[in-house]
Protein backbone atom coordinates (compact mmCIF):
# COMPACT_ATOMS: atom_id res chain seq x y z
CA UNK A 1 0.00 0.00 0.00
CA UNK A 2 1.65 3.24 -1.04
CA UNK A 3 0.73 6.32 0.75
CA UNK A 4 1.49 7.00 5.07
CA UNK A 5 2.47 3.38 6.83
CA UNK A 6 -0.56 2.68 9.04
CA UNK A 7 0.39 3.16 12.70
CA UNK A 8 0.70 -0.15 14.89
CA UNK A 9 -2.81 -0.80 16.42
CA UNK A 10 -2.32 -0.28 20.66
CA UNK A 11 -2.56 -4.00 22.31
CA UNK A 12 -3.17 -7.43 21.55
CA UNK A 13 -5.65 -8.35 19.45
CA UNK A 14 -8.87 -8.86 19.89
CA UNK A 15 -10.62 -12.13 20.05
CA UNK A 16 -12.54 -13.54 17.60
CA UNK A 17 -14.57 -16.62 16.18
CA UNK A 18 -12.40 -19.46 13.66
CA UNK A 19 -15.04 -19.62 11.34
CA UNK A 20 -18.23 -18.16 10.32
CA UNK A 21 -20.43 -16.53 11.36
CA UNK A 22 -16.47 -14.42 12.01
CA UNK A 23 -17.30 -12.42 14.85
CA UNK A 24 -15.31 -9.80 17.06
CA UNK A 25 -15.90 -11.37 21.01
CA UNK A 26 -13.43 -8.87 22.62
CA UNK A 27 -12.59 -4.90 23.03
CA UNK A 28 -15.87 -3.39 21.77
CA UNK A 29 -16.42 0.18 21.73
CA UNK A 30 -17.26 1.60 24.89
CA UNK A 31 -18.85 4.41 23.28
CA UNK A 32 -22.17 3.80 20.83
CA UNK A 33 -21.57 7.02 19.12
CA UNK A 34 -18.20 5.61 17.62
CA UNK A 35 -20.33 2.75 15.96
CA UNK A 36 -22.63 5.36 14.46
CA UNK A 37 -20.14 8.04 13.49
CA UNK A 38 -18.61 5.29 11.70
CA UNK A 39 -21.76 4.42 10.20
CA UNK A 40 -22.16 8.06 9.03
CA UNK A 41 -18.61 8.05 7.32
CA UNK A 42 -18.88 5.27 5.65
CA UNK A 43 -22.41 5.50 3.93
CA UNK A 44 -21.23 9.09 3.28
CA UNK A 45 -19.43 7.69 0.88
CA UNK A 46 -19.09 7.90 -3.11
CA UNK A 47 -21.67 5.82 -4.99
CA UNK A 48 -22.61 3.89 -1.63
CA UNK A 49 -25.92 2.59 -0.93
CA UNK A 50 -26.97 1.07 2.75
CA UNK A 51 -28.62 -2.14 1.98
CA UNK A 52 -29.01 -5.59 3.93
CA UNK A 53 -25.75 -7.45 3.60
CA UNK A 54 -26.38 -10.48 1.19
CA UNK A 55 -23.45 -12.41 2.41
CA UNK A 56 -23.31 -11.60 6.24
CA UNK A 57 -25.52 -12.38 9.59
CA UNK A 58 -28.74 -10.87 9.99
CA UNK A 59 -28.74 -7.24 11.48
CA UNK A 60 -25.19 -6.44 8.96
CA UNK A 61 -25.38 -3.29 6.78
CA UNK A 62 -23.66 -3.43 3.07
CA UNK A 63 -21.93 -1.17 1.73
CA UNK A 64 -23.03 -1.67 -1.68
CA UNK A 65 -21.77 0.27 -4.79
CA UNK A 66 -24.37 0.61 -7.34
CA UNK A 67 -21.78 1.33 -10.05
CA UNK A 68 -18.26 0.77 -10.41
CA UNK A 69 -15.42 -0.92 -12.53
CA UNK A 70 -13.23 -2.17 -9.70
CA UNK A 71 -12.35 -6.25 -10.34
CA UNK A 72 -14.34 -9.07 -8.99
CA UNK A 73 -12.43 -9.73 -6.00
CA UNK A 74 -13.03 -6.15 -4.80
CA UNK A 75 -17.02 -7.47 -3.80
CA UNK A 76 -17.72 -9.81 -1.46
CA UNK A 77 -21.20 -10.92 -3.23
CA UNK A 78 -23.26 -8.82 -5.79
CA UNK A 79 -21.63 -5.27 -5.44
CA UNK A 80 -21.29 -5.68 -1.77
CA UNK A 81 -17.45 -4.72 -0.80
CA UNK A 82 -18.05 -3.97 3.04
CA UNK A 83 -20.33 -4.51 5.62
CA UNK A 84 -20.54 -3.49 9.07
CA UNK A 85 -21.56 -6.01 12.32
CA UNK A 86 -24.88 -5.18 14.04
CA UNK A 87 -24.88 -4.37 17.95
CA UNK A 88 -22.17 -6.88 20.24
CA UNK A 89 -19.84 -7.59 17.02
CA UNK A 90 -19.07 -3.60 15.91
CA UNK A 91 -16.36 -5.18 13.40
CA UNK A 92 -16.97 -5.13 10.01
CA UNK A 93 -15.64 -6.64 6.87
CA UNK A 94 -14.09 -5.07 4.07
CA UNK A 95 -12.26 -6.37 0.38
CA UNK A 96 -9.08 -4.85 -0.08
CA UNK A 97 -6.33 -5.24 -2.36
CA UNK A 98 -3.70 -8.08 -1.48
CA UNK A 99 -1.11 -5.37 -0.47
CA UNK A 100 -3.48 -2.74 1.94
CA UNK A 101 -5.05 -6.22 3.24
CA UNK A 102 -1.34 -7.15 4.55
CA UNK A 103 -0.25 -4.35 5.61
CA UNK A 104 -3.86 -3.85 8.02
CA UNK A 105 -2.76 -7.79 9.27
CA UNK A 106 0.78 -6.75 10.09
CA UNK A 107 -0.24 -3.39 11.27
CA UNK A 108 -2.79 -5.19 13.65
CA UNK A 109 -5.86 -3.26 12.40
CA UNK A 110 -7.16 -6.74 10.98
CA UNK A 111 -7.02 -10.57 10.37
CA UNK A 112 -7.93 -12.40 7.12
CA UNK A 113 -11.05 -13.60 6.74
CA UNK A 114 -11.25 -17.48 7.05
CA UNK A 115 -13.40 -17.92 4.21
CA UNK A 116 -10.16 -16.12 2.74
CA UNK A 117 -7.66 -18.61 4.41
CA UNK A 118 -9.46 -21.02 2.72
CA UNK A 119 -9.50 -19.69 -0.90
CA UNK A 120 -13.36 -19.87 -1.08
CA UNK A 121 -13.20 -15.93 -1.11
CA UNK A 122 -10.54 -13.12 -2.49
CA UNK A 123 -7.39 -13.01 -0.95
CA UNK A 124 -8.34 -9.69 0.38
CA UNK A 125 -11.16 -10.54 2.28
CA UNK A 126 -10.54 -9.24 6.09
CA UNK A 127 -12.15 -8.27 9.27
CA UNK A 128 -11.92 -4.86 10.34
CA UNK A 129 -11.82 -4.96 13.73
CA UNK A 130 -14.06 -2.40 15.58
CA UNK A 131 -12.57 1.41 16.87
CA UNK A 132 -12.14 1.65 20.30
CA UNK A 133 -11.45 5.35 20.12
CA UNK A 134 -11.49 8.70 17.66
CA UNK A 135 -8.18 7.64 16.92
CA UNK A 136 -9.00 3.77 15.64
CA UNK A 137 -12.11 5.37 14.25
CA UNK A 138 -10.07 7.53 11.65
CA UNK A 139 -7.89 4.56 10.91
CA UNK A 140 -10.65 1.94 9.98
CA UNK A 141 -12.36 4.52 7.80
CA UNK A 142 -9.08 4.92 5.63
CA UNK A 143 -8.79 1.18 5.49
CA UNK A 144 -12.93 1.38 4.28
CA UNK A 145 -12.02 3.99 1.80
CA UNK A 146 -8.97 1.76 0.45
CA UNK A 147 -11.69 -0.55 0.06
CA UNK A 148 -14.35 1.83 -1.72
CA UNK A 149 -11.42 3.09 -4.24
CA UNK A 150 -10.84 -0.41 -5.31
CA UNK A 151 -14.28 -0.98 -5.50
CA UNK A 152 -14.91 1.94 -8.09
CA UNK A 153 -11.71 0.61 -10.14
CA UNK A 154 -9.89 3.58 -8.73
CA UNK A 155 -6.24 3.64 -7.11
CA UNK A 156 -7.06 2.42 -3.58
CA UNK A 157 -4.15 4.78 -1.99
Amino acid sequence: MTGEPLPRRAGPPPETTPTNPHTQLTQQPADEALRAELARRLFSLPGVEERPSIISVPGARALWLEEGSGPPEAFMAGREFAHLHPRGDHSLHAMLPVEAAREAVDAGWAEQHPVARMGLIGEGAVMLYAPRDALELDIVERLVGISHRYARGEQPT
